[in-house]
């Protein structure tokens, strides 16, 4: 029956598979062009963003600061913050420790000549919504961070039972968050030293140790 119905009937030639995979290799290809041109198209505009991002973020953490400039330090690069006089009000510093789910990445102003932490923001976190997620907008939480004294190891307590300057309080339901928080602190300890040298021994001299220039070349008085 199945040959009587076809009887007669001219069936179009099928495809050789060398030219099936020649067609998706093509199309392969230009799939793999066009995501190309579209990440080069629009890399200039995420790394402006990242900047201005940045930017914002070196702003929070050190108040009063209305421009940065990035320093070397320890192999790292930070940004010291100066307000509107000119005068260098501390450093943005970065650090990172492990959380619940993942990397906690966090930026902190350092006041070196208070030897203290003036501010804090979360730049990377994929903690739980809603519980370790607390440690980039809680307001009690971020509080710790206006006048963290960092003379001494700092410890992540309990909430509500801070006693202490070096003391985080920790958020109830977001204790591992919290201590990341805390460890990517006190991982800075060496950055925050190499900070320290910067600064002059002569409290009087008010000179910028991040400024290379030879005095003798200044201009006209």
């Amino acid at each position: 029956m199945s040959d009587a119905v076809n009887a007669g009937i001219e069936f179009p030639p099928q495809p050789s598979p060398f030219r099936l995979v020649a067609t998706l290799g093509g199309i392969a290809i230009l799939s793999g062009l066009l995501v190309v041109m579209t990440y080069q198209w629009t890399k200039p505009e995420i790394e402006r963003n990242q900047r201005e991002a940045l930017e914002r973020a070196v702003f929070s953490v050190l108040p009063g600061a209305v421009r940065s400039e990035p320093v070397e330090v320890a192999g790292q690069t930070v940004f010291a913050g100066f307000d509107a006089d000119d005068t260098r009000i501390g450093f943005a510093l970065p650090g990172e420790a492990r959380g619940y789910q993942g990397i906690v990445g966090i930026l902190y102003g350092f006041d070196p000549m208070q030897n203290r932490i003036i501010g804090m923001t979360v730049l990377q976190s994929t903690e739980t919504p809603g519980l370790g997620d607390k440690i980039i907008r809680d307001p009690a939480f971020h509080a710790n961070f206006e006048a963290l004294d960092v003379s001494r190891e700092v410890e992540v307590v309990k909430s509500g039972a801070k006693t202490e300057p070096w003391q985080i309080d920790g958020i109830s339901g977001a204790t591992v968050s919290s201590q990341a928080v805390g460890q990517a602190i006190r991982r800075g300890s060496e950055m925050r030293e190499a900070v320290l040298a910067l600064e002059p021994t002569d409290p009087t001299d008010q000179s910028d140790p991040t400024d290379l220039s030879d005095p003798s070349e200044g201009g006209l008085q």
